[in-house]
């Protein structure tokens, strides 16, 4: 069970928090003090790709400890198991790697309706529908836009998250109140 939902049952809509900071080497300097600004209650995706696996681990428990301190939800980007083994509140990847493993929250990464359709096979509790913006993370490649974001969120049966170039302006002109950023909350 996830500690950061009261009353959290997987694969039933749980009350995910409205902003989710994604940690990666771009804004790992300034993850301690983003942390601590996010309005309580927000979540942590941690990545870090980037570290050896020692250094990864290390790196999750001080963060998780930072962001539990302010009643920050934290999802592991890894496997269902992997986020267990850690102590995460939940996984975070793509439909295939979650599509099995013991029963967590699920935040599967979306870019199109076949991953849409995958993230449902996979049981995913919400969905990051992205790029929804040009992004710095991919220069030139399309973006999703406004009006596909919103079909993507329409047909999503779950929560839908807005990823890819957000900021705060760009979040209050979507229907949906929930947005992910990596530098757009780093900053």
């Amino acid at each position: 069970m996830a500690r950061c939902y009261s009353g959290f049952v997987p694969n039933r809509h749980p009350p995910l928090p409205q902003i989710w900071l994604i940690s990666d080497a771009r804004n790992d300097a300034a993850l301690e003090r983003a942390l601590a600004r996010l309005p309580r209650g927000s979540g942590l995706i941690y990545r870090h790709y980037h570290l050896p696996p020692a250094d990864r681990r290390a790196r999750f428990e001080l963060l998780r400890r930072i962001a539990r301190r302010f009643g920050h939800c934290v999802v592991l980007s890894g496997s269902a198991r992997e986020a267990r083994a850690w102590r995460a509140d939940g996984a975070y990847a793509a439909a295939e790697k979650l599509a099995s493993g013991p029963a967590t929250l699920r935040l599967i990464t979306v870019h199109s309706l076949r991953e849409l359709a995958a993230a449902h096979r996979s049981r995913a509790d919400a969905v990051l529908l992205s790029p929804v913006f040009p992004t710095r993370s991919h220069p030139g490649a399309a973006s999703l836009g406004r009006v596909r974001f919103h079909l993507l969120a329409a047909r999503a049966g779950v929560p839908a998250i807005a990823l890819g170039g957000m900021t705060v302006h760009r979040a209050r002109t979507l229907p949906s109140r929930k947005w992910a950023a990596i530098q757009g909350l780093a900053s």
